[in-house]
């Protein structure tokens, strides 16, 4: 433990964030990263605790606390404050491959756990992570770590998300031949096209991507298997398969009306604007400059919809959100080290409040109906109000319409932000593997291995709709248990 009174000496402190107003102008990231002394003072504060629930990953309650990868956060952070940097670095990369990705896009699991946040703010490990990593790029300390010896072994991946990235860089330092098939024309999977670019700025993966390929990572984009490119071919060409294409199979929202032109799922805005910046071309980009948008969906993605509808020039933007608003505070059935359900203004609803000089949010309603001109342009929906009602049966809530309470609100486009049902079945198809009733691949617990033989998943694919770091988790896992396949042992860690 770096210093024993940090965390009674310096308060909380975060990377600055750009002010709204200015931010909005741009799609860069917008966190200015604070002095190298305060960056030490921020890792003193880390308590180097006896029981570390940053780095547990456990499952309270069916939410997540702790980190996923279980980064040794108490070591990394009494480094960091010491200036050894180095090692800082080589121990975070111990057990996150992607550390660039995790310190901007993870919600920061490790300090809702944080033993310094029971009684007052937690450490800023997420901020402290992204200091490590980008010290190691500046400093030469990230450069392509290639094997020494080559097992001979061939392995395709399908898919180039947080979990197929991880078992490539996993596999590839264990000596096999790694190649990744991406269906788009950048790999990257969510972390590319459906993390908007203030979030995460592209160049971080083109640059990790580049680290990986000196590595002998093989990517080839624009293969979409199952479609362009045959199933059967790459199970006869590889020594194992592992399937992790994502849970991109979007939820939508059967109303009346739903038929209505400019009415897109939210996957697919995100897409098109991303490309947009990236390019500069409108080639079926979604542009809401001077239109009434309305998201539907409260989480991550819909926030992303808010923040890029507002940067677009948006005339108005609203949030709808099905759920009562969370309390502001922990409540006393949600104590620590529970992940806390409370409710969080994040940066996209910071820029609506800016712009528009209130919270675009409207909670406890859903969409009635889609309301078009006589040209089937959407012109308006109808909102109706719920309520939750106990079941007398189930004692399950649910949210339930409150009767006479329709309202209407413009709307020229609408983003459904609604979350994903599973996997896009035509992969699982064209290898045959079985689904469940999730339509998540089916595996033994705690498996990954499909049905068919030398076929494994992980990611989205396998447990559904997740964060990066749990990506991350099921790709070192399933990279061992690919490993132990072909080798008939393994020693990934």
């Amino acid at each position: 433990m770096g210093k024993p009174t940090g965390f009674l000496e310096y308060e909380r402190k975060n990377n600055k964030a750009v002010e709204p107003l200015e931010r909005i102008k741009n799609f860069n990231e917008f966190h200015t990263p604070m002095s190298d002394k305060d960056r030490k003072e921020q890792a003193s504060r880390c308590m180097n605790c006896g029981v570390p629930f940053c780095q547990s990953g456990m499952m309270i309650n069916g939410m997540a606390s702790g980190c996923p990868l279980n980064n040794l956060v108490p070591e990394w952070n009494d480094l960091l404050y010491h200036g050894c940097m180095k090692e800082a670095l080589q121990m975070l990369r111990q057990t996150n491959n992607f550390p660039e990705f995790t310190s901007r896009v993870c919600p920061a699991l490790c300090e809702a756990a944080c033993t310094c946040g029971l009684n007052d703010s937690p450490v800023t490990c997420k901020a402290n992570e992204n200091a490590i990593v980008e010290y190691g790029y500046a400093n030469g300390l990230m450069e392509a770590r290639k094997p020494k010896v080559r097992t001979g072994k061939k392995v395709a991946i399908i898919g180039s998300g947080p979990s197929g990235l991880a078992a490539a860089d996993q596999l590839n330092r264990r000596g096999h031949d790694v190649t990744v098939f991406e269906r788009n024309d950048h790999i990257g999977g969510l972390l590319m096209y459906g993390i908007p670019n203030m979030k995460l700025e592209k160049w971080v993966i083109d640059r990790k991507q580049k680290v990986m390929e000196e590595e002998g990572v093989k990517f080839v984009v624009n293969a979409d298997v199952g479609k362009t490119v045959k199933a059967a071919d790459i199970v006869k060409d590889y020594d194992s398969v592992i399937l992790a294409c994502g849970a991109s199979n979007p939820r939508d929202i059967k109303a009346t009306g739903r038929e209505a032109d400019g009415i897109y799922f939210a996957v697919d805005f995100l897409t098109r604007s991303t490309k947009h910046v990236l390019t500069g071309k409108k080639d079926g980009w979604v542009d809401t400059k001077g239109k009434n948008v309305v998201v539907i969906g409260g989480g991550d993605t819909g926030n992303d919809c808010v923040g890029t509808a507002v940067r677009q020039g948006a005339k108005s933007v609203v949030q709808i959100e099905m759920m009562p608003k969370l309390p502001d505070e922990r409540a006393a059935n949600n104590p620590w080290p529970e992940w806390p359900r409370v409710c969080k203004t994040d940066y996209g609803q910071e820029e609506a409040i800016a712009v528009f000089g209130k919270d675009p949010r409207i909670y406890q309603a859903t969409v009635k109906e889609f309301i078009a001109d006589k040209n089937g342009k959407l012109k308006k929906v109808k909102l109706v109000k719920l309520e939750p009602k106990k079941d007398a049966k189930t004692g399950r809530l649910n949210m339930v319409e409150i009767p006479g309470s329709e309202f209407e609100i413009p709307a020229d486009y609408v983003l459904i932000a609604a979350g994903f049902l599973g996997t896009q079945d035509y992969v699982a198809k064209a290898f045959g593997v079985k689904l469940n009733a999730r339509t998540n691949v089916e595996t033994a617990e705690g498996s990954y291995k499909t049905s068919v033989d030398k076929v494994f998943t992980a990611g989205d694919m396998h447990r559904g709709q997740s964060l990066v770091v749990w990506g991350i988790n099921e790709g070192r896992h399933v990279a061992r248990e690919v490993d132990e396949f072909l080798m008939g042992y393994t020693n990934l860690p």
